[in-house]
């Protein structure tokens, strides 16, 4: 039999959920033929798991960095393959991380051969963290605010940042305590279908945003020269609107959203901002997987009666960045990127931008595996998101480099 078969996880196998790691197999034989199988339980129990064909080199030796997969849920050289590929039994499944405190467990096995996956060979476990040695989680009631502050070890000043999830609601706080970890203090914040927020509001204040940035900007660790708000989907067009009328935000991040307020009324000081005009009837269910298109529901940006729910951007003193993927199902957010963008440099405002192809609507941190469809919370249907696996687990490496590099950039 040889020596023992040997699964590595290279530099630690603990390490952030954000973390690139190099995989490794020793103690094959020469062009073994093996299968590698990466499982997940989340944490509602569901099971996750990718799988991958490869070939031990001469020295019975596997680096996923430098060795292809031959077949299985991906092919290539892909060295994160196996978590990026990860995928539910049951369909339409979103893998998200609900406790921050605890890490998400991938186990890594090698079994022989490219068939029935019956002779187990090796294995180890990958804890994957979403909190950082040393950040703070703290969780905020006060005033109105419904809120989770991550902060970065140390006396600082670090960054500020507020984190907006989408029109699903509730209070997401992975991808706030991932930004914590790299050294932006993090405020993770709800605004509906949380506690006693309601699943539709029928108006969003922009005072209670107005709280949050206040909030923020009184903490002895954050930087007094201005916050950064980052948004996703319906997160997107409030992070737009709080960088136009509020002050002290220097730089917003929208990804996958909109230049126009959707959905719900958001009510300023003295004026209130109409959600862009949409029809519910154009939803369209396909047959055979009832799964919804909503990408049409709203009417044409272009119609000038439509021109009241702009954001006005251009009065913003703010930077802005635009991420959108130019497979999304859900929302076409690089059309309504485009639109904004055009009327940001109409006004000689610098805008950065960029749009992914192949990449769905749920731009998210990296290594979390494509969700192409899953429930919506609030809607309560199967909502299509879009995305191609690969092209999409790309572009979430890519987006998370730019949007860290742009808030550092500009606070």
């Amino acid at each position: 039999a040889g020596m023992a078969v040997q699964v590595t996880v290279l530099p630690s196998p603990r390490c952030l959920f954000d973390d690139p790691v190099q995989i490794r197999v020793a103690g094959l034989l020469p062009q073994q033929a093996v299968t590698l199988r990466a499982s997940l339980v989340d944490e509602s129990g569901e099971l996750f798991q990718a799988h991958a064909r490869y070939r031990a080199g001469s020295s019975g030796e596997l680096d996923l960095s430098r060795s292809p997969a031959l077949g299985g849920s991906y092919s290539g050289v892909e060295p994160m393959g196996l978590l990026w590929s990860l995928q539910s039994k049951a369909p339409y499944k979103r893998l998200a991380k609900r406790n921050v405190l605890t890490p998400f467990c991938v186990d890594l096995e090698v079994y022989e051969g490219h068939g029935d996956m019956s002779r187990l060979l090796g294995k180890c476990t990958n804890e994957r963290w979403f909190l950082g040695e040393g950040v703070k989680r703290i969780s905020v009631r006060e005033g109105h605010l419904k809120a989770t502050l991550f902060l970065p070890p140390g006396p600082g000043p670090f960054p500020g940042l507020i984190d907006l999830y989408g029109s699903g609601g509730g209070l997401v706080e992975y991808r706030a305590s991932l930004l914590a970890s790299r050294g932006f203090v993090t405020l993770a914040l709800a605004y509906m279908a949380f506690e006693d927020l309601p699943a539709m509001p029928e108006i969003l204040e922009l005072g209670y945003f107005e709280e949050a940035v206040n909030f923020l900007r009184k903490q002895q660790q954050v930087k007094d020269t201005g916050i950064g708000v980052l948004g996703l989907s319906k997160g997107a067009d409030l992070a737009l609107s709080m960088a136009t009328f509020l002050p002290g935000i220097k730089a917003a991040v929208s990804i996958s959203g909109s230049g126009f307020n959707s959905f719900i009324p958001l009510r300023g000081d003295g004026f209130t901002i109409p959600p862009h005009p949409y029809d519910l009837g154009r939803m369209k269910t396909s047959d055979e997987s009832d799964l919804v298109d909503f990408s049409d529901v709203l009417d044409d940006h272009r119609d000038p009666a439509t021109w009241d729910c702009r954001i006005p951007m251009e009065r913003s003193l703010a930077k802005f960045l635009f991420l959108s993927g130019l497979d999304d199902r859900n929302w076409k957010s690089d059309l309504y990127c485009q639109d904004a963008v055009q009327r940001l440099q109409q006004y000689g405002r610098e805008v950065e931008f960029c749009s992914y192809s192949g990449a769905g609507h749920l731009l998210e941190p990296p290594y979390l595996p494509l969700c192409q469809a899953s429930i919506h919370k609030v809607l309560g249907m199967f909502v299509h998101w879009g995305g191609q696996w690969r092209e999409h687990a790309k572009a979430q490496e890519d987006a998370w480099h730019r949007i860290q590099a742009f808030f550092w950039q500009h606070l």
